[in-house]
């Protein structure tokens, strides 16, 4: 039986050293692309294929990214939120499309997940999606950073290391649902889901609503706030809050789909018609955002750049390459919610 090609086998015929055929099926810059596709050719001849473990052994790396995902409470039993299962498969075929295998885990904020995966060799690297309160959050990115963890992480920007963050352009995202309501005539506003540090993200989107308001001199004072975190069932509740104070908007901007459904259900229940009464838009085009009654106007974030991102940044924060964008523009999708034609 003939034995197995190697990369000397295919440095023979090609005419080069071994060491540049190991560059080239590396894809290195330091090998011509004339080059490379000989040496492609060769390997693809002789149905050569890269013993993924010696090479990965070499560079004391395990080809494996984990990605941790939070708990966070939902509806059902998966307790994760369902704008990050849209994400998932783009991380999925990101580190397909890259040679890596990806270890996904489920995981508790109150784990010691911070420990576990690069210090015991499982991983080279981790991608975090969800985090809860940030406050709490925060701390655990703090041990990362000190163990000098290879890591990214979904949202909420990373004190002092912005390259360790992919994330939406939130305040704008905020504007444009502000910039929006106001074209389409509505006068009063209510901001429903969390505006503090322990909520980042919803934060940033409640200053770029605000921004966008101030623009017609509607100060902050005027726009009524109640906290939610991101269910539907937070987002029913603080709006029942919201019209037990006295309050009747004929708008308000929610900080996640997942509350709009909620405000849009408490809104109905209480009487009042969307969007004839109340106009409503949320933030993330989740899937069952275009199946909600009235399908909901939202502010969408791409969540297959966003995952093709998070691999992308990993791999060269792994590799010490330089990172080049981390911050992925929001735009408005437009439904019946918000009562545009």
């Amino acid at each position: 039986m003939k034995s197995k090609a190697t990369s000397f086998d295919i440095a023979y015929q090609a005419g080069v050293s071994q060491s540049t055929v190991s560059r080239a099926l590396r894809d290195s810059p330091a090998v011509n692309q004339e080059t490379k596709d000989r040496i492609f050719a060769i390997a693809k001849q002789l149905n050569y294929k890269v013993d993924k473990n010696a090479s990965n052994l070499r560079k004391q790396r395990s080809g494996t990214l984990a990605l941790l995902l939070f708990e966070d409470p939902t509806v059902d039993d998966s307790q994760i939120n369902p704008f990050f299962l849209s994400m998932l498969g783009s991380i999925t075929r990101a580190c397909t499309k890259r040679g890596h295998d990806l270890l996904v885990s489920f995981q508790q904020l109150s784990d010691d997940w911070h420990a576990e995966y690069e210090d015991s060799k499982k991983a080279d690297g981790i991608i975090l999606l969800g985090y809860g309160d940030f406050i709490d959050y925060e701390e655990k990115l703090n041990q990362l950073l000190a163990q000098k963890t290879h890591f990214v992480c979904w949202g909420a920007k990373v004190h002092g290391h912005p390259e360790f963050t992919i994330r939406s352009n939130n305040q704008q995202g905020g504007r444009l649902a502000g910039e929006h309501l106001l074209k389409l005539g509505r006068k009063s506003f209510a901001f429903i889901g969390n505006a503090s540090e322990h909520s980042p993200e919803f934060f940033e989107r409640y200053q770029g609503f605000i921004q966008a308001l101030s623009t017609q001199n509607i100060k902050a004072e005027a726009v009524p706030q109640f906290d939610a975190i991101s269910t539907e069932q937070a987002g029913f509740d603080a709006t029942l809050k919201l019209l037990a104070a006295g309050h009747r908007p004929d708008a308000v901007f929610a900080a996640s789909d997942l509350i709009a459904i909620g405000v849009i259900r408490a809104l109905q229940q209480q009487g009042m018609q969307v969007p004839a009464d109340v106009a409503v838009v949320g933030f993330d085009d989740i899937p069952v955002a275009s199946f909600s009654s009235p399908a909901l106007t939202t502010i969408q974030q791409n969540t297959t750049l966003a995952g093709e991102m998070l691999v992308v940044n990993l791999l060269k924060l792994i590799a010490q390459q330089g990172i080049e964008q981390t911050e992925i523009e929001p735009k408005i999708i437009i439904r019946r919610s918000c009562g545009a034609s």
